[in-house]
């Protein structure tokens, strides 16, 4: 069995995960690289800062996720803002793009609580400005940082939109996928037990049709046997009768056992089933080549009864409607999956659409069944291609 690959969620949280990592320390770096110097003691605290943030970046939005509870991501926020303040009050400002994917974070909240958080982030931005009383600073800061976090805001839904209607669509996708393996195994069942209901009802109908003429003959037996010595003719009138219900009986009867036959498929396997469909038309005076291709393995009851009448119908219609004079007949092992049969005549062929009677319809039947197909191909005076593929 194949493995599974990671949904599109794990997915998604693994880069959001890795997008974060990358952010923070683009930002560390551009502070920490700075023209301004910083203490040992700033730059100690910044660090131990900054992996608190990260971490409660990465696990603990995680964890939010996981618990879905709106008192998780108030604490979740609660503490990383307050992080984020300090780390960029004592960058001096330079770190504002640690702020950003909390932003983006954000989304994941109610219209209301989205919108404080990213008033409580631009606040966190500009209070090393407004704590220096730096207006002039504020008034160069403020709207590049309101337009990213707008932008950050607005990508991140799209991207959360198209990740929600990938999911979305993947569980339909199974869905239906699990719909359609039920109706076929429904349809097999419906037509189980409708052969078992067909054949109890033949099976009592040869009982009371057999039954009927039985009593019938025995009469006519009796007397013809009691009236034999004192009238001839009577007991010769009696004894035609008797042999006309005989045959009539055991007409019915067995109209009746060819209708309750096993499939040519449960007595023998399906190779030696189409060589004998092969020789009824080569009787006809018809070159028939069967090839068989591939390791031939055992197939479903129903897989091979779909292919052998697939070939019972293709080389009917050869015989009552191609005027050929040769037909092959292909059995297909070589796909691990599938089997394919097919069967190609040179005859007259038949016009675009042409070739959709009964028969044909019966085997495109039988094959969506199994969730298999049927392809035919055929032009005028090129002859006719019937292929069916069932899973095998």
């Amino acid at each position: 069995m194949a493995k599974k690959g990671p949904s599109s969620r794990a997915l998604a949280g693994h880069v959001g995960d890795i997008a974060f990592a990358v952010v923070v320390l683009a930002s560390y770096v551009a502070t920490l690289t700075s023209s301004r110097p910083f203490t040992l003691r700033e730059a100690s605290l910044l660090i131990v800062t900054g992996i608190a943030y990260l971490s409660l970046g990465i696990y603990g939005f995680a964890l939010c996720e996981r618990l879905g509870s709106p008192l998780a991501y108030a604490l979740y926020f609660g503490l990383q803002i307050p992080l984020g303040t300090v780390i960029v009050y004592l960058s001096r400002g330079n770190a504002w793009l640690i702020l950003l994917p909390l932003a983006g974070q954000s989304v994941t909240l109610r219209r209301g609580a989205m919108l404080l958080v990213c008033a409580l982030l631009f606040v966190a931005e500009l209070s090393p400005f407004m704590l220096a009383g730096n207006w002039a600073a504020i008034g160069q800061v403020a709207a590049p940082f309101l337009a990213a976090i707008v932008f950050v805001v607005l990508f991140t839904q799209l991207a959360v939109n198209e990740q929600r209607a990938r999911a979305k669509v993947e569980q339909l996708a199974a869905e239906l996928s699990e719909a359609n393996a039920k109706l076929r195994d429904y349809a097999l069942r419906v037509e189980e037990l409708a052969a078992a209901e067909e054949r109890n009802r033949l099976a009592r109908e040869i009982h009371d049709t057999l039954g009927h003429y039985l009593t019938a003959i025995n009469v006519q037996l009796e007397a013809a046997r009691a009236i034999l010595e004192a009238d001839r003719d009577r007991a010769l009138d009696a004894l035609h009768k008797a042999q006309m219900l005989a045959k009539e009986g055991l007409a019915d009867v067995r109209r009746s056992v060819a209708a309750l036959r096993a499939t040519p498929t449960e007595s023998r396997p399906l190779r030696e089933a189409v060589q004998a469909l092969a020789e009824e038309c080569r009787a006809a005076g018809i070159r028939t080549e069967v090839v068989v291709q591939g390791d031939v393995r055992p197939l479903k009851p129903q897989a091979e009864l779909t292919l052998y009448r697939a070939a019972q119908e293709g080389l009917t219609n050869v015989r009552r409607h191609a005027q050929a004079s040769q037909v092959r007949l292909t059995l297909d092992y070589t796909s691990a999956d599938t089997v394919r049969l097919s069967v190609e005549d040179n005859g007259v062929g038949a016009a675009e659409g042409a070739a959709s009677g009964f028969g044909l319809l019966g085997i495109r039947e039988r094959a969506q069944i199994l969730g298999g197909q049927v392809r035919v191909h055929s032009r005028p005076g090129q002859g006719f291609t019937l292929e069916v593929e069932v899973p095998g």
